[in-house]
């Protein structure tokens, strides 16, 4: 079969798998408050159960990317439309797990969900990147960059969902949304036949893919694209959170505002880069994320902080799609072997490093000016257990559960749309009044209640030194991709210039041609021809 044919339906179905990522991905940021606030889980507790969202993706992006080329794409979707639909059934249960069994079962009823979802979103990376390589192998960053374009597209309806829904509606509700562009990429996927990879028909197998990895060019491609998954994703399931303690009713205008930056940018990525080569792309994103996530921790006002996030949100619209285009035009016999690497090293780094490290930054920094401050405050509010991150020190962070009584005691409410005494009586009416309510109402009347006048503020202003410390910190990460970076240019100066490598000893490798017209996308016409 043409490598070609159906290429415009099946970008749609592959852009429309990363809508569903997205979708689901910032409507779980933004609940994360309401998860902490409902079931008592501190800032650490929540980036570890939000990092599930991306540890599973990083795990299956990398073990299906061994199997993509030999068992083919379409397989993989059905199997990803599947557990998308397993995940939303699986997170749903969490309130009447926690009511049946309390925090430490809704916890894993939560981390389960979330990493189901995923595992799904994992089999759609590991498919779609090198989809596309291979359908528009002339110019495989520029089209990767739209492919990815769909990422912030999710994110933006996610964000506008989570602002039109959460606090309104169950969060529930909310959070299965994304089975709406799940269904419609399942369809097209059930519907559409798919061509054989790059490889397969090149009579590529895995031990000459795993060759590649032999190359140090690559493996410091994969480090560098660890450092991409801790800041840019990392970061993105926090920064709702953060922002939000800063300009209270912003912090989802701020995310798809930023949202926004990275879809309409990913479409202009071609002419970009036929300008500055993708490594020199890649150079200047990590100086303005560098230079954005300070600014977001620095700025005290809501004119700067509107100002900062716009240069981070340009700052971090090329850095992912741009390194899969890098490894896609360098390493082209990996398959998707090599391009599965490179998105599983980001996603395991997210998911492991970046939304647990920043949760447990704000935790570190949020306790020690409380304590610094205000002593007997910083005892009542925080988290009975401490928490911990890699090798370093255990702290006691803020309980979410806590707080959220706290805050909403200005409204007298607990819960939206209901005060704390209401919960409590609904519940025993009911008779299921569980004992994570009792004790939080008793907690609430013997100390929270007495001092929430003096408490208020400093464990307001604790939580936002805690979020943005963790911005500052992260900053430094960008600094050290833009080195990186350099390094690479320098390089590849060294040996001629950057250039893309095709498969076929018969053919040498060549510049990557100008970029196809974005009204191209999704057509189902035939590629144009290289410009070699």
């Amino acid at each position: 079969m043409d490598v070609q044919q159906n290429r415009g339906k099946l970008m749609w179905a592959s852009f429309l798998s990363l809508i569903a990522a997205g979708v689901g991905f910032a409507v779980r940021g933004g609940i994360l408050l309401e998860l902490g606030a409902q079931f008592g889980f501190t800032q650490g507790e929540l980036g570890t159960i939000s990092g599930a969202g991306m540890a599973g993706f990083g795990i299956v992006i990398l073990a299906a990317s061994t199997i993509t080329d030999r068992i083919g794409y379409r397989t993989i979707l059905v199997l990803a439309f599947i557990l998308h639909i397993v995940s939303a059934l699986v997170t749903v249960a969490a309130a009447p797990v926690y009511d049946a069994a309390g925090k430490g079962a809704t916890f894993v009823c939560l981390y389960s969900g979330f990493f189901i979802f995923a595992v799904a979103n994992g089999l759609c990376e590991a498919v779609i990147n090198p989809l596309i390589a291979n359908l528009y192998p002339a110019q495989k960053t520029h089209y990767l960059n739209i492919l990815h374009a769909g990422w912030p597209g999710g994110l933006i309806l996610g964000g506008l969902l989570a602002k039109l829904l959460v606090g309104n509606v169950p969060w529930e509700i909310a959070i299965v949304l994304y089975l709406i562009p799940a269904v419609m990429y399942g369809v097209i996927v059930l519907r559409e036949p798919f061509p054989q990879s790059e490889v397969t028909r090149a009579g590529i197998g895995i031990r000459r893919m795993l060759l590649e990895f032999a190359s140090p060019i690559l493996l410091f491609l994969l480090f560098l694209n660890a450092c991409v998954g801790y800041v840019e994703v990392g970061t993105d399931s926090w920064i709702t959170n953060i922002t939000e303690s800063m300009l209270t009713g912003q912090g989802l205008l701020l995310f798809i505002y930023a949202s926004s930056i990275m879809f309409v940018l990913r479409f202009f990525a071609g002419p970009i880069v036929e300008r500055i080569n993708p490594l020199g792309l890649l150079c200047v994103s990590s100086v303005l994320g560098a230079a954005g996530l300070y600014m977001i921790g620095s700025a005290q006002s809501a004119i700067l902080i509107w100002l900062a996030v716009t240069i981070y949100g340009v700052g971090k619209t090329f850095l992912w799609p741009t390194m899969l285009g890098v490894v896609g035009e360098r390493f082209p016999r990996g398959g998707a072997l090599t391009l599965g690497a490179i998105g599983g090293v980001g996603a395991l780094s997210a998911g492991y490093l970046g939304t647990p490290g920043i949760g447990y930054l704000q935790d570190v920094h949020a306790a020690k000016d409380l304590k610094a401050e205000r002593p007997a405050a910083y005892e009542r509010y925080a988290a009975g257990d401490e928490i911990g991150f890699l090798l370093f020190p255990k702290v006691r962070g803020l309980d979410n559960q806590k707080v959220g009584v706290l805050l909403d005691s200005r409204k007298g409410q607990w819960v939206p749309g209901r005060t704390l005494n209401d919960a409590h009586r609904i519940a025993r009416d009911r008779s299921d009044v569980s004992s994570g309510l009792e004790t939080l109402k008793s907690w609430w009347d013997t100390y929270g209640a007495p001092n929430k006048d003096s408490d208020r503020e400093p464990v307001q202003a604790a939580r936002i030194h805690g979020g943005r410390m963790a911005l500052r910190l992260t900053a430094l990460l960008p600094v050290v991709m833009f080195f990186g970076y350099l390094l690479l240019v320098l390089y590849f100066r060294s040996q001629g210039g950057y250039r893309t490598v095709e498969i076929g000893a018969d053919k040498q490798p060549h510049e990557t041609g100008p970029a196809a017209s974005t009204a191209e996308l999704f057509e189902d016409s035939e590629p144009r021809s290289s410009s070699d």
